[in-house]
């Protein structure tokens, strides 16, 4: 008879915390790519979640969303992360087009106290595929970006939280008057992540 460890099924604050920043490393890679912000032949192809996913190969990115991730860890841990913003802004002007918003919803008593939850790893999985579907069919709902975009990453923490020397105040780059479509979510059962996309309207679509 084979056996099932439970073990796969416990999730920890350090375990909850990696997953959900891998996660923003890959969904922002997804998102880079599928609105084309860099070029398509700068992106390779690995499988994660189930699914054929791309990574930039550009070093400059890696090594930005590599630390990224990394110090966002390290915030979920503390439970002082409340929500991650990547923004896709016009390269000429600086206008915000996109709002990719996270929000992370931590439980107390975890970081608190240090329980355990129980979640399949095969289920989180799949809310995390259903997200990432859905950014990879961002196209048939999102505008157009027909001119050069850059990306910047937000992020929302606690007062009281220690931030690198690396990071700045910045304001909240919003759209004034934005679409906005809430796409699926995911919970490690430590921490919810709530995901939705907010895009400027273009003028001829408004008329």
């Amino acid at each position: 008879m084979a056996s099932r460890t439970a073990s796969k099924d416990i999730i920890t604050l350090k375990g909850s915390a990696a997953i959900v920043s891998e996660f923003f490393g890959y969904a922002a890679n997804s998102i880079l790519y599928n609105r084309g912000v860099y070029p398509e032949e700068s992106f390779g192809k690995v499988k994660k979640y189930g699914l054929p996913m791309l990574l930039t190969q550009d070093k400059a990115v890696k090594t930005f969303l590599t630390n990224l991730t990394s110090q966002l860890s390290e915030w979920l841990e503390g439970g002082k992360l409340q929500r991650i913003v990547l923004v896709i802004m016009s390269k000429a002007t600086g206008e915000v087009l996109e709002r990719w918003n996270f929000n992370i919803i931590t439980d107390g008593e975890v970081v608190e106290k240090g329980a355990v939850k129980e979640k399949s790893d095969k289920e989180i999985m799949r809310e995390i595929q259903a997200i990432m579907r859905q950014v990879n069919s961002c196209i048939s709902f999102l505008p157009c970006l027909d001119e050069p975009c850059i990306f910047d990453v937000l992020a929302y923490t606690d007062s009281d939280t220690t931030v690198p020397f690396t990071w700045m105040e910045s304001d909240a780059k919003l759209i004034e008057n934005p679409q906005m479509v809430k796409l699926h979510s995911f919970d490690t059962k430590i921490h919810k992540v709530d995901t939705l996309v907010s895009y400027k309207v273009d003028d001829l679509d408004e008329q």
